[in-house]
């Protein structure tokens, strides 16, 4: 019954998603799911990306999820950026039909790019579709490489993998080329960025990425 429950769920998100896919674009707007854990520096990475897009020329707004608060959203929107903070109440991930009633206050025509900055979790955020492009998946060296071991799924989905705080990876034990062995062997097309958000080291080719990703999805 659970298995039947849990399929029905996601066949519903699923078509959800679909249709929230074919508004996209109709608006002619790229969209990128940034999914981590608590902490990883997902927020950071959002608010550098959306520093870089204002420089292209690049229109945006940004989707924040949460359990609660809406301090993601209130730094987002600190930088002239729509920002649209949804609060799950206990759910540990975004859902298609949340993005649905969270797109009735982003104004899709006036962006180019939407930003949905995912709950912090590295399990249910990769099972449920949202209509995005792409899936961006966030480490920081400072949670260990062993995470794609325990949470296969998030890394093996990921069309990008953004390898975050690399300036303290000195006071890590951190294995950098068996982790990156490791990301290969599960998801040999994955796209890896290693950066720190606070030097700014490896942003650029992270910056060039998502530009690109706008230019070829929305034309």
């Amino acid at each position: 019954m659970e298995v039947k429950v849990l399929k029905d769920i996601l066949e519903t998100n699923d078509n959800i998603a679909a249709a929230n896919a074919a508004k996209f674009k109709e608006n002619n707007v790229a969209v990128l799911n940034f999914m981590s854990s608590p902490g990883a520096g997902k927020t950071t990475l959002v608010i550098k990306t959306l520093e870089a897009m204002k420089r292209a020329g690049i229109p945006l707004a940004v989707i924040d999820g949460d359990i609660a608060s809406s301090v993601d959203a209130d730094r987002v929107a600190a930088f002239g950026v729509p920002a649209v903070q949804i609060n799950t109440g206990g759910a540990c991930h975004l859902d298609a039909n949340m993005i649905r009633n969270g797109l009735d206050k982003v104004d899709l025509a006036s962006i180019r790019l939407l930003i949905i900055e995912n709950v912090g979790n590295l399990v249910c955020p990769a099972e449920f579709k949202l209509g995005e492009h792409k899936k961006v998946m966030l480490l920081s060296v400072t949670e260990g490489d062993d995470k794609p071991h325990k949470y296969p799924l998030m890394f093996s989905e990921a069309d990008a993998l953004v390898i975050n705080k690399i300036d303290l990876i000195g006071s890590t034990n951190f294995d950098m080329e068996g982790f990156q062995k490791t990301i290969r062997e599960m998801n040999p097309d994955v796209e890896m960025f290693i950066v720190s958000c606070t030097s700014g080291e490896g942003l650029e080719a992270w910056d060039e990425w998502v530009v690109k990703q706008v230019r070829e999805l929305t034309g």
